[in-house]
């Protein structure tokens, strides 16, 4: 744990982007790349989380800082496998897998969760099957394909949201939804945990769980505000 070494924390344009400043030196990334931003929102986004540290740094209370680093130092040589890594969630998409007993769960799946799979369908050529087999079913090789397209259209920055959201979510089309700000992230969130909501209402919740999920959900939060109008 490191302590906090700077007073002031400024937002300025380089001329290439936005930085951030602290004390008047550029932030930089783990590997001492200088923390750019192609908008004004993602440095101020970052800028803020700096600015609330107390004494100490805490980087568990910095989710926007921490994406924008892997965005910047990660992503731009990851691409291709990032792209292919939102294929294989889209060909495994948790919005797929449905039960066959309860009914009642498997009328609430049906009724929250179709809905989310015909966006994808109707809208980006994502059509996915479903089934209340155990066994991962084949996906249309041509969604899959438009999944991948879909992730390849993404700059840097959104890349690596739409992957930390999909893999938080276990679902591709989910992830997609709240980028296009077709569902807000506390929706999804819920929608994703569907299953375990519905085992929390007839035996009761594990508190550890309860509250691991309201820590991630609020990270979430936090990282949704990097999404574009």
């Amino acid at each position: 744990m490191a302590k906090r070494f700077y007073k002031k924390v400024e937002v300025e344009t380089d001329g290439n982007g936005y930085v951030v400043k602290l004390d008047g030196r550029v932030l930089k990334t783990p590997g001492k790349m200088p923390l750019r931003f192609a908008g004004k929102t993602e440095a101020n986004l970052v800028a803020a989380e700096w600015q609330a540290q107390g004494e100490d740094i805490l980087p568990n209370t910095m989710p926007c800082t921490r994406l924008m680093n892997v965005a910047c130092e990660q992503t731009p040589s990851r691409r291709t496998e990032l792209i292919k890594e939102f294929r294989a969630y889209t060909r495994t998409d948790l919005l797929c897998y449905r039960s066959k007993s309860p009914q009642d769960l498997a009328a609430r799946q049906e009724k929250n969760w179709q809905a989310i799979l015909n966006y994808g369908a109707q809208n980006h050529g994502i059509a996915l099957a479903t089934t209340t087999g155990i066994k991962a079913i084949e996906q249309p090789k041509n969604s899959l394909k438009n999944a991948a397209h879909y992730a390849q259209k993404q700059n840097d920055v959104a890349l690596t949201l739409l992957l930390h959201l999909t893999a938080s979510f276990g679902s591709a089309i989910l992830a997609l939804c709240v980028m296009e700000k077709r569902l807000q992230i506390d929706t999804a969130f819920a929608l994703s945990r569907l299953d375990e909501i519905f085992q929390n209402e007839r035996w009761g919740a594990d508190d550890e769980v309860v509250k691991n999920n309201r820590l991630l959900l609020k990270e979430l939060c936090l990282l949704a505000q990097l999404i574009k109008e």
